[in-house]
């Protein structure tokens, strides 16, 4: 049953979905982007840490690199999610491969292909749109430009992350990916304590948050990735895990009513279609 290939896919677009809540979640809460960032992180640290036996294995000071990238990659999203629209934040976070792709040369030794330069043209291009015209200041975007800077950091602490766990991948440590995240978690809920605290007041509507961010968006997400990737390809799981950045705007739009600007929607299309593009093309080398 495990092997199914119709359960596997859909153990990834459950995990998508719930991966593409984040946006419209994080702006539901009253509580400040640290204070977001770190109890999501803590009750996320906790349920992967339970839910599974992998996250508990193989720690060492192999992962601390790692786990700081990804660390910061939970912060600056959940700060920027409070500043700019839910679209920008994910759009600009997904420019995380072009990141990877400058850095592969520079710390795995790998070389940059064609099919990479024209990728990175066109996310380029893509990355422009976000900062022509602007986008106007919203009740849940009170901070658009600001907002995007925090967006393309978190966007390059996740391509450090990426390049870290293709690092780990070269030796035997099978569950180096799935401890590095749990740390990260914990990293990220310890390093944003003293910006979240003291937590003057908090509503029962907070709590649900948190307790979704946590559990479900994070942990469940990665229950349902982790029992998925043993069983489909690279490809397949890239194709389907942009459901994410392709749903987040969407979930802010019927929650929150956040209308992102059109030239941001315009260069998130162009992120998100040449990574598919790129994704494809590798798969076929």
């Amino acid at each position: 049953m495990s092997a199914s290939p119709v359960r596997n896919r859909l153990l990834l677009v459950a995990a998508a979905i719930l991966f593409s809540t984040g946006g419209a979640a994080i702006k539901a809460a009253t509580l400040s982007g640290w204070q977001v960032a770190c109890f999501r992180s803590g009750v996320a640290a906790v349920v992967l840490l339970l839910a599974l036996p992998g996250a508990r294995r193989g720690w060492s000071w192999r992962l601390v690199p790692v786990a700081a990238a990804y660390a910061a990659t939970l912060i600056a999203f959940s700060i920027a999610n409070r500043l700019t629209t839910a679209a920008n934040a994910i759009f600009l976070q997904s420019t995380a491969p072009l990141y990877m792709l400058l850095l592969s040369p520079l710390l795995l030794k790998e070389r940059i292909h064609r099919e990479g330069l024209i990728y990175m043209l066109v996310v380029a291009a893509g990355l422009t749109l976000f900062f022509v015209g602007g986008q106007p200041a919203l009740g849940t975007a009170p901070d658009p430009p600001r907002g995007n800077i925090i967006a393309l950091v978190s966007g390059l602490a996740f391509a450090l992350m990426l390049v870290g766990l293709r690092w780990l991948g070269r030796r035997p440590e099978p569950y180096a990916g799935l401890a590095a995240v749990a740390m990260g978690n914990g990293l990220a809920c310890v390093v944003t304590l003293p910006m979240a605290l003291p937590l003057r007041s908090i509503t029962g509507a907070d709590v649900a948050v948190i307790l979704f961010l946590g559990v479900f968006q994070i942990g469940l997400a990665y229950v349902c990735v982790t029992s998925a990737m043993r069983h489909v390809t690279a490809f397949e799981a890239n194709a389907v895990l942009l459901l994410e950045p392709a749903l987040n705007p969407v979930w802010a739009w019927l929650v929150q009513g956040e209308r992102p600007a059109a030239l941001a929607l315009t260069g998130g299309a162009l992120i998100l279609s040449a990574t598919l593009a790129h994704t494809w093309l590798q798969r076929r080398g």
